[in-house]
């Protein structure tokens, strides 16, 4: 009876993981982190960078502007805020 249980659980969806840097730490409990991709040009081959901008969720308010972040998917809390911080990987020295 047991196992009939265990094998019917839900198992939680793998979410998605990011890094990126913080661009502005000036709102209260949120931080913007910006994603940098580096990728070929699908026609011409030049490498071009892609930047993407994420609203993150950050309780304590522990990062700053320049810090190298990782954040994680989560369930929306706000318009634009479906993300939090899981850690901070490397502080900046500002």
């Amino acid at each position: 009876m047991i196992e009939e249980y265990k094998s019917k659980k839900k198992i939680r969806n793998i979410r998605k993981q990011r890094q990126g840097i913080v661009i502005s730490d000036k709102m209260s409990k949120t931080i913007v982190v910006s994603e940098m991709k580096k990728m070929k040009h699908k026609y011409y081959g030049k490498s071009i960078t892609k930047n993407k901008k994420y609203m993150v969720h950050d309780e304590k308010n522990i990062s700053k502007n320049g810090d190298k972040v990782s954040i994680m998917e989560m369930r929306p809390i706000s318009k634009r805020k479906c993300w939090r911080l899981v850690t901070i990987l490397k502080k900046s020295n500002i």
